[in-house]
């Protein structure tokens, strides 16, 4: 009762399509593709550079152990 039916969301699609036309929705799709690719390559230069950036804080930690202990 509360959800969407199928029938409810073929009638958006062929709205949808109707309204943009076949040629704007593969241009719409190709802009929504590239977006995602590039969301994904940030995401993931993001997370290599969070894990460089903790390892040169535990190699530093290391050196300063280091020296305590030469102490």
């Amino acid at each position: 009762m509360g959800g969407i039916s199928i029938w409810q969301v073929i009638i958006v699609v062929l709205v949808v399509a109707v309204l943009f036309g076949g040629k704007r929705l593969r241009n719409l799709g190709g802009d929504l593709g590239a977006s995602l690719k590039g969301f994904k390559k940030a995401m993931k230069d993001e997370d290599s550079n969070h894990i460089e950036h903790k390892d040169s804080d535990i190699q530093s930690t290391a050196k300063t152990v280091e020296k305590e202990e030469s102490k």
